[in-house]
């Protein structure tokens, strides 16, 4: 079996996250239990480009119990978690990712799925997508899935300008994906990253969330509850304005720039804080990314302003400009949520990872009908990854009655 990872010997510690993260997977487990029954994915090859977190362990091993030969590697050079890579090699399951992984190698990876000739790809940031339209026209494959919202937005131009040539389902925008990965994932693994790199005390700061999405709204909900002074930097009039009547502070990212003690860039787009942000910041400012890419920090011009720069803790860079100013990057730059600290909890990733499951048995499912666009997961398994996931946390759903139903399908009753 071909693999590249950082140390085979990590593998008992990582079959026990592995197994500790599954356990708080009710859903996934589900799912993994009929796929073991019906092979819905029986011979099929799925080359993954996903975080290589516990989380993820259990989604291929789900997709193996389903009659896969699934393969997996990083969609982010610093989020490998080299124990669970060992521990899946070590069940059988190649992967290619090592963390801290140069550009070069991180590539490499992709590659090395790739030559494998999947049917099916998997994304988080849609890096292999993207390499299926250029580099590797030579593969062809059922269909893609695409986790993550800067991975949409990239699929959704190729589909613009023609170019998209596979259907891929747009795991993300699922209910059951973005309305709890996005907000209470991302909420709660970037503020435990922003914490784990710092170890400073959020009540009392200013803290900055650029960008008030899914995962804006999520960042700046837990900040809040620990006492932060949130601020908003949005572009968009309507979610600028549901952040003021949500209770916090909108300002354009200049003015931010000038008061933000703590900032957080949550927006999926290049450069939202730049040198223009960095110029007028206040000495000590602490700076991270929870977008996906490392592109919303306008990195390379704060590495060419500044005087020196030198690691002050783990996942912490210090840049001293020439007045004396310093400025501190989490993760360089990179998802605080991984590179500095876990990612999202199993238990939300429970609902995202059964969806990419189902997305996979869509595609198989469908091979050969399906056009070279973005699709959504049909309603209904939405519908039952919720009530699934509701009753393992203990919640009851009502009904409607036979004359509620009849109500909301007529127009003939009104005002009595």
């Amino acid at each position: 079996m071909n693999y590249d990872i950082a140390n085979p010997a990590l593998a008992e510690t990582g079959a026990r996250r592995v197994e500790w993260a599954g356990r708080r997977m009710q859903v996934l487990a589900t799912v993994r239990e009929r796929f073991s029954k019906e092979k819905p994915l029986d011979g099929l090859v799925v080359a993954a480009c996903l975080h290589v977190t516990a989380e993820t362990a259990n989604l291929m091993l789900a997709l193996r119990d389903g009659g896969a030969e699934p393969l997996l590697c990083a969609s982010n050079p610093l989020s490998t978690q080299d124990d669970v890579a060992a521990a899946l090699v070590a069940d059988g399951i190649p992967v290619f990712a090592i963390r801290g992984e140069d550009a070069d190698t991180y590539y490499k990876h992709i590659h090395a799925v790739l030559d494998h000739a999947p049917a099916i790809t998997m994304d988080d940031g849609a890096d292999l997508a993207t390499l299926l339209h250029t580099d590797r026209r030579d593969i062809e494959v059922i269909g893609s899935t695409e986790e993550t919202t800067t991975g949409v937005i990239r699929l959704k131009a190729m589909a613009a300008d023609g170019t998209l040539r596979v259907p891929v389902v747009a795991v993300n925008d699922s209910a059951t994906k973005h309305l709890f990965d996005n907000h209470y994932g991302t909420g709660q693994s970037a503020i435990d990253g922003i914490i784990r790199a710092t170890n400073i005390l959020l009540a009392g700061q200013n803290l900055v969330v650029v960008g008030y999405g899914d995962c804006g709204r999520g960042v700046a909900n837990r900040a809040d509850g620990h006492g932060a002074n949130v601020i908003v930097v949005e572009v968009d009039p309507v979610r600028a304005l549901e952040a003021r009547m949500d209770g916090f502070h909108v300002m354009t990212g200049i003015d931010a720039a000038r008061v933000g003690d703590v900032f957080v860039t949550v927006t999926g787009n290049k450069h939202v804080l730049r040198m223009e942000h960095f110029d007028v910041m206040k000495d000590g400012v602490v700076l991270s990314n929870a977008g996906h890419f490392d592109i919303e920090l306008d990195l390379a011009a704060l590495r060419a302003a500044s005087v020196a720069r030198r690691p002050i803790r783990d996942n912490l860079e210090e840049f001293e400009l020439q007045d004396g100013r310093r400025i501190l990057v989490i993760a360089e730059g990179r998802l605080v949520n991984l590179g500095a600290a876990e990612g999202h909890p199993a238990d939300v990733m429970d609902m995202s990872f059964s969806n990419q499951a189902l997305a996979a048995e869509y595609l198989a499912l469908n091979a050969g009908d399906l056009e070279p666009k973005i699709y959504t997961l049909p309603t209904e398994i939405d519908d039952e990854v919720a009530k699934i996931k509701l009753e393992h946390l203990g919640g009851g759903l009502d009904t409607l009655t036979d004359d509620q139903v009849a109500y909301l399908a007529g127009w003939q009753e009104g005002t009595s």
